[in-house]
């Protein structure tokens, strides 16, 4: 795991200062003080690049909808194929709560 390398007090405050947001305004408050606008929606991208290679779309179809470059998609596929599955469970998890939302 990369992340290990990095493991330290700064970075277990800012994922515990994620964890600590309540909703998804609260989300675009942190992050626009946080990140640029660039850095916020090349992270959107990633998780929709992650999002359509599990759906099976073509390099091609991605770049074209995301505007992500073939380096950035196939980074997402190689931590698709052997990452921490991270991408996967929190798309599962976002697909469940979009999918009870919308029974509600």
């Amino acid at each position: 795991m990369q992340i290990d390398k990095l493991r330290g007090k700064e970075l277990d405050q800012l994922f515990q200062a994620i964890l600590s947001l309540r909703d998804v305004e609260e989300c675009y408050e942190f992050f626009d003080d946080l990140c640029t606008i660039n850095e916020i929606q090349s992270l959107a991208q990633r998780l929709d690049v992650a999002r359509m290679l599990q759906f099976g779309h073509t390099y091609h179809k991605i770049e074209t909808e995301t505007g992500a470059s073939t380096a950035t998609i196939s980074r997402v596929k190689r931590c698709l194929n052997y990452g921490n599955d991270s991408y996967q469970m929190t798309l599962d998890r976002v697909r469940e709560s979009n999918k009870q939302e919308t029974q509600e």
